[in-house]
Order: C-alpha cells, then sequence, then structure tokens
C-alpha cells in the first residue's frame, strides 16, 4: 500500500505540470502510425558471424504485433537475442541469452478521449541473470498527450504484482508493485522515427526497470533499417553457486532489419 501511495503522488505531481489540455486534447486518439482497424505487423532481424581469430555468433529477432481501434489499442511484443562465442579449448560459452514477451491492451474511454484503461503481462528469461524467470502482470490508468501530428506519448500507472523464481536457490517471489511507463513517438521525417519506452516496476524485494530506444530508417514502403539500444536493470541481484554475481545493468545494442507486413 505504501508504494501504491507513493507512485500515485509521482504520477498525479507529474499530472499537475503537464499542460492543461494534457487529457482533453481534442486530437482523435489514434495512433498517427496505425490508422485503421487492422493488425499490423513488424519482423525484426539482425545477425553476427565471425570466423578465425575470433569464433562467435550473435542474432537478435524480434516480432511486433498491433492494432488500433476505435475503443481497443492491443500490442504484443516477442524479442529474443543470443551471443555465442568459442574459447581457446574449442568449449562454447554463452554471452547473451534473453527472451522477452509482453502483451497489453488498452480499452479506451470513448472516440476523441485521451484516457484509458490497461492490462500488461510480461514474461523474461535471461539466462545469465539472477532470476530463472520474471513475470508480471499489472493493470491501472493510461493517458495519451498529442503534441502534433509528429509526436505523441503515452502514459501508464497501475498496481499489480511480479513473479520471480530465483536461480540460486530455485523459490518463486511473489511481490506486489506498481508499474509506471511512458512510450514517445516522433516521427522525425517522412522516413525516419525515433520511439523510447521507459517502464519501471517497483516492489519491496526488487524493482526492475527497462528502456528501448529506437531510431527506425525507412528503405522503402516494407523494408527499414533500425538502431536499437535496450537497458535492463534489476535492483536486487543474487550470487550463483558458481560464486559468479550478476551485473545488475544489462545493456544490448542493435543494428537490425525490419520487414513491415
Amino acid at each position: 500500500m505504501r508504494l501504491i501511495l507513493i507512485a500515485a503522488a509521482l504520477f498525479s505531481t507529474a499530472t499537475v505540470a503537464a499542460p492543461a489540455n494534457f487529457m482533453f486534447d481534442d486530437i482523435q486518439d489514434r495512433d498517427p502510425a496505425a490508422r485503421g482497424d487492422r493488425w499490423r505487423a513488424s519482423a525484426e532481424i539482425g545477425v553476427l558471424l565471425r570466423s578465425g581469430n575470433t569464433d562467435s555468433r550473435s542474432w537478435k529477432g524480434k516480432l511486433d504485433l498491433s492494432r488500433d481501434t476505435e475503443f481497443w489499442r492491443h500490442r504484443a511484443v516477442l524479442d529474443y537475442y543470443r551471443q555465442e562465442r568459442k574459447n581457446l579449448d574449442g568449449v562454447t560459452v554463452i554471452d547473451a541469452d534473453r527472451m522477452f514477451l509482453s502483451a497489453q491492451s488498452n480499452r479506451k474511454f470513448g472516440e476523441g478521449n485521451h484516457s484509458s484503461l490497461f492490462i500488461y503481462t510480461s514474461y523474461e528469461d535471461d539466462a545469465l541473470n539472477s532470476y530463472e524467470y520474471q513475470s508480471t502482470i499489472a493493470a491501472g490508468y493510461g493517458a495519451r498527450y498529442v503534441h502534433s501530428d509528429d509526436i505523441f506519448a503515452d502514459f501508464e500507472i497501475g498496481p499489480g504484482l511480479s513473479f520471480d523464481k530465483r536461480r540460486d536457490t530455485g523459490e518463486t517471489d511473489t511481490d506486489m508493485i506498481v508499474r509506471m511507463a511512458a512510450n514517445i513517438d516522433w516521427q522525425l521525417s517522412e522516413t525516419a522515427r525515433f520511439t523510447q519506452l521507459l517502464s519501471t516496476e517497483i516492489g519491496d524485494d526488487n524493482t526492475r526497470s527497462r528502456a528501448v530506444s529506437a531510431l527506425t530508417a525507412n528503405i522503402n514502403s516494407r523494408l527499414a533499417m533500425r538502431l536499437s539500444l535496450t537497458l535492463t536493470h534489476n535492483s536486487t541481484v543474487f550470487q550463483q553457486p558458481n560464486g559468479r554475481i550478476p551485473e545488475k545493468l544489462d545493456t544490448e545494442t542493435a543494428v537490425t532489419l525490419v520487414y513491415t507486413f
């Protein structure tokens, strides 16, 4: 309850500081990049192979589904990254192996209204952090602020639960959390777009934060290049049986091809 009151106070302060039309902008509450009621999908892939003095390979794949209708907004994401190499003894060493899934639905209050109620769930499996998996479910209030036809931002806050299975003990920790998120979408030009996702899930046992920055440049109407930076942070880590202590901050930089269909 203490965490919920603190987060609500922070969110209220941010809302008061925003422009007066934050909740009542008369621009239609529809994603300018996803007009129409059909599902939109994009597939993203990047591969790096090295041989000779260094024998390594890494790849990243991502699938993004979204739909924006009069009263509903849906989005689902599947993101996978793996990096491995062979050491001097010919043994394969895994430097990264992470899968992240999320799904969210927003029920809008009405046509032209920027307020909504959301439900969100996520699952992450990272072979090198302190947890065998981390999952979250949360629900709450969302609002969209439209600055112009080229820039809009979504803000969300709500309570939820996290389920984290520790790798060292095998125990599953269940914790009440407050989830806060902001998602910025900026159409820089006819061929370039910048997006920024910031989220934090505040709990008594662990606070997990995630930031995803991406710059996308179109090659043609279907194909694009994307430069992305993903940061994942856990406030609590545990020493593993082999004596290794995972880093709290994990960073991933990728250059990928994106196909939209």
